[in-house]
Formats: structure tokens, sequence, C-alpha cells
């Protein structure tokens, strides 16, 4: 009997975590797995994580998947971030503050990735054209453009997981006179320096992450003044003096925004924080996951197997207070469905579990409830596979203080402390103001985190 092939879409975080199921099951002494293709359209690993000068479409026509700018921080506690099998404390060798900037955070996840020999399963630059699955052979025919031979290549797999990520595509709407508007009009997904806004008073359009770390980014790199405009309700903060929230703008004349409560001002620049769309160009419609950003889509068993062919995994694709490991929770999980270990049930037993889920989504009202809702979901899948034990339910905890202490202070929550759940080291708390940190690369970062650079062994 021939081996099982898999093919992994992206090798991003949700991609890297089950390239390291297979991995931690071959550590473990499982022989028999199956063969494993990854496809990569960059030409590195880490997807989101990959911070590059480039918009709009990479060096091979590609469009440029990251929205990854220069001087991101971690928006929430890096004890949420923590992997179950690596902490900080074992990559740095010290302890480091909570809140690390994205250079610190690309290291950690590289350096989990160095322990093991995964990239030998990925196929650089190679980004997927087409996916069909036979009803007669059960089998999917994926197609890739390999840029490095300049040819597409056709292979056959067993499985298909899709972890390409749902945070790249933007969502870009339409306001009355924004075709003559005659400054920078651009979405997140291109936001790249906030110095380019140094200066200049910007208009940020939307309520979410993106406009209220965009923000706070350009006002701490010297913006002139920050206007966030919200849809529904704003992200009610107490802002330093030079940032605001207004209602939705209503049309443009000109450099000028005009809102809903009648009030209007000049603008530089526009960014659109207006989130991202589900978009699988290489999938059919019978295969293709149609949703809104939310903790729980539709269709999926457990959050992962595609109901109508479970052969069809989707990974990553919540909305996510946590992150990395959501991502090993439901790759472990699809790993074990895939080498047999478990069984899936039918299809009506299926959907019946995918119900007692959205119900349960459905009464989250408050913040609170849904950072429950999904820490319940990941213990959900951990407990029915062997990914090493974490306290999902004390980094909820923490991630519930977090939310309190953004309300109490925007602009220096970063600030704060948090004790891992994995080590029980309480971090240092950051030396100086986040807002007076200019410099975030590694080197300055570890050292005014008082972290000795000869402890420190830099990911390659």
């Amino acid at each position: 009997m021939s081996k099982k092939r898999i093919a992994i879409l992206g090798a991003g975080p949700s991609g890297l975590a089950q390239l390291r199921a297979f991995e931690a099951a071959r550590l473990a002494g499982v022989k028999d797995l199956p063969e494993i293709v990854c496809y990569e359209k960059q030409n590195a690993i880490g997807g989101m994580w990959n911070y590059s000068w480039r918009t709009g479409l990479d060096r091979n026509g590609e469009p440029v998947h990251g929205s990854m700018y220069r001087y991101l921080w971690s928006n929430g506690p890096k004890e949420c971030l923590e992997f179950a099998d690596y902490s900080f404390d074992e990559h740095f060798g010290e302890p480091i503050p909570s809140y690390p900037p994205r250079e610190v955070l690309k290291d950690y996840i590289m350096g989990r990735i160095d322990k093991q020999d995964i990239q030998k399963y990925i196929r650089f630059e190679c980004p997927v054209r087409w996916v069909a699955f036979d009803d007669d052979t059960q089998k999917f025919t994926v197609t890739v453009m390999n840029h490095k031979t300049d040819e597409q290549e056709v292979e056959e797999f067993d499985y298909v997981v899709v972890a390409t990520g749902h945070f790249s595509t933007p969502n870009m709407p339409y306001f009355e006179g924004l075709e003559a508007f005659p400054g920078r009009i651009l979405h997140a997904h291109d936001f790249r320096d906030a110095l380019e806004f140094k200066n200049e008073d910007i208009l940020l359009i939307g309520s979410s992450y993106s406009a209220e770390d965009i923000g706070t980014q350009c006002y701490k790199y010297g913006t002139k003044s920050v206007t966030i405009s919200y849809r529904s309700q704003p992200l009610g903060y107490e802002w330093p003096e030079g940032i605001k929230e207004v209602p939705l703008v209503t049309h443009f004349e000109g450099d000028v925004a005009h809102f809903a409560d009648g009030t209007s001002q000049s603008f530089d620049a526009i960014i659109m924080c207006t989130g991202y769309l589900f978009h699988f160009p290489f999938l059919p419609d019978e295969l293709r996951l149609q949703t809104h950003n939310c903790l729980y889509p539709a269709n999926l068993y457990k959050g992962i197997f595609w109901q109508p062919n479970p052969k069809l995994i989707y990974l990553g694709m919540q909305d996510q207070y946590f992150t990395f490991n959501m991502f090993d929770a439901q790759a472990w999980y699809a790993r074990d469905v895939i080498m047999g270990e478990m069984a899936l049930p039918d299809l009506a037993t299926r959907e019946a579990d995918e119900q007692k889920w959205l119900e349960t989504y459905a009464k989250c009202v408050t913040v609170d409830d849904s950072i429950d809702f999904q820490a319940a979901y990941i213990r959900d899948l951990t407990d029915a596979t062997d990914y090493p034990e974490f306290a999902v339910e004390k980094q909820g905890d923490i991630l519930k203080q977090w939310q309190k202490d953004k309300a109490e202070n925007i602009m220096t929550f970063r600030e704060k402390a948090y004790r891992s759940t994995l080590t029980g080291t309480l971090a240092p708390e950051l030396p100086e103001p986040w807002l007076d940190v200019l410099d975030d690369s590694l080197e300055h970062f570890l050292n005014l985190a008082f972290v000795q650079p000869k402890k420190h062994k830099k990911a390659s």
C-alpha cells in the first residue's frame, strides 16, 4: 500500500504547526509517516512574520502576502503566544519583557523551527494555482507555479491542508470623492513605516486592532494628528492629545473628509484599517470556505475539517485571541486523523458537533466570553491528542487582564509584565516607556531588557 501524500499550502505559523506535528510524531518513533510537500509562495518561512519593504506585487508578480510593518510590537502579552514545548526563557536564556517587537518575536518563532529539520519538506516560491478533487480516485490534484523553474507542477495528494491565512487580501471600501483625494490612500496591508507620515494629519478608517496599532505607532513616530473614523462604535480609549475618534466618513471634497456627525477636516493621507477578505482563488466553490472573521467559521468540523469533504483541512481560519498554540492544537488533531489514530464520525454527527459550538458562540456577549470560548475550543482539541499540556485557561486570564490594561491606558499597556504559564517566570517590566523606545531592533531590545547578548544565540 502506497504512502499517504499530504499537501500543506503555506509555511506561515499554521503550516509550520502542521509540519511540526508530523515531525513530533517522527521524533516520538512513529515509522509510517505520510509523504509531505509544503508549498510556500514566499522565499522564506514565517508567513506574516516575514517583513518586506515590498507592497503590491512581489518579484515574481504574485500579490505580496505580508502585512508586517517596520515598527510593529506585539499587541498582546507574549505569555499568551508561548509555545507549549518551547518557552521564551529557553530561547533567550533570561526573562524578557511581556511585549517584544517583531524582530524579537520572529527570532523566537524561528528558534523553535531551527530545533527541527522541517525545511526539507518546503518548496519555496511555489504559489498554488488550483486544487481539484476527484470523486472516483478520492484524490486531490494540486497545481502550483514553481517560480524557481518557471514551470507549473501538478501532483496528486490524499489530503490538502489550507494554511494560507486570512489576513492578506485587503477589504478596500469606497467613499464618495476618494478618487479626487490628493494625498496617499492605502490599506493597512500596505502600511510599512510610520516615519512616512511624520508631521502629517492622517485619517484611519476602521476601528479594529489595525487602527489602534497603526494609530499609536504613527503618534509615537511624530505624526501631527491621528483621526480614527469608526462605523459602528469607537474603540473608546482615553487617547492622548493628537489622537481622536469620529463617526464614519460620509464623503470627501478634495483633501477634506466629512463625517456623519457633521464635522470635517483636511488630511494628508488615508489608511484603510477595514479588515481582510477570506480569499482562496485556488479552490473551486465546492471546496472553498466562505466566511467572515469570527471565532468559529461554519462548515468546519472542530474548526478544521471541511464538512462536505473532511480530507480538506483548514488551519488558523478563526479570529484569534490565542494564536500559536491554537494552530498547534489544530495541527496535532489533524495529524492524528490523517494518520488514522483518530476516526472522524459521520457527517450528521460532525454537523451536530459544529452546531453545538455555533450555539455556544452565539451566546458570547463580552470579550471575556469570547476569550473563554476560544480557550474551551483549544482545550477540546488538546484533550484528544498528545500535544504538550499547557494552561490555556490561565493564558485566557492573562488575556482578560490585557483588555483591562489597554482600557486603563492604551499608550502604556506594553509596559505591563505577566508571569509565564509554562515556567512561572515573571517578565521584567520594560525599562523605558514604550513611547520612548524608538529603536526596536533585536539587539537594542535585548540589551534594554538586560539580557546578556552572549547568552542569546540568534536564530538563523
